[in-house]
């Protein structure tokens, strides 16, 4: 763990024992309001879905039901790979970010190169054909076959494993919609 993470969770964990020794056990329960200040990552020990806590500024979307279709696509493929609800809360977090869920076909001049899909792969990149790239469950096999050759991304923060396998041009974008695709995942694994 990096020292500044370390020295952030520690310092919450010391802030959350004295307040919680001074304030006593009904005032550690009472809603305070929202807390200003700059967001910090904080590890959730044990949680399978955002087992390093979320990174910054979380971003959220209303999801339209061509969006939650997708959505239950990926998690459907995930499971279909084999893979655990963490590899579904990277994959929906990169879909989010690349097309905010939605299966992006030919964009004209506003397309980026020639990316498709939800995940925004490009056939010239090797991802498959057009056709294979706007299915949704081929490009979430495609991405988690990526995700798979990350060795240790069950243990790195998601804009990490999301980034080596995109090589994206703003690496750390991915962060901002964890909270969200967890959210996601939390709600229709078991659907």
């Amino acid at each position: 763990m990096n020292t500044m993470l370390r020295k952030s969770v520690l310092g919450i964990a010391g802030l959350a024992f004295t307040g919680g020794v001074f304030t006593g056990p009904i005032a550690a329960h009472a809603d305070a309001g929202p807390v200003e200040g700059k967001p910090v990552a904080v590890a959730v020990q044990g949680d399978k879905l955002i087992p390093h806590g979320v990174q910054g500024a979380q971003s959220k979307i209303d999801l339209n039901d061509e969006q939650l279709a997708n959505a239950k696509a990926i998690i459907a493929a995930t499971k279909k790979a084999g893979l655990p609800e963490r590899a579904a809360v990277i994959s929906i977090a990169t879909s989010l970010q690349e097309s905010k869920l939605e299966n992006l076909g030919h964009l004209g001049d506003a397309n980026d190169h020639d990316s498709l899909g939800l995940f925004q792969q490009r056939p010239s990149s090797g991802w498959g054909t057009p056709e294979q790239i706007t299915n949704p469950e081929y490009s979430t096999l495609a991405f988690l076959k990526g995700l798979k050759q990350v060795d240790g991304w069950q243990d790195m923060p998601l804009t990490e494993a999301a980034q080596t396998v995109q090589v994206s041009a703003y690496p750390d974008a991915y962060a901002q919609w964890e909270q969200q695709a967890a959210d996601i995942v939390a709600h229709n694994w078991n659907s």
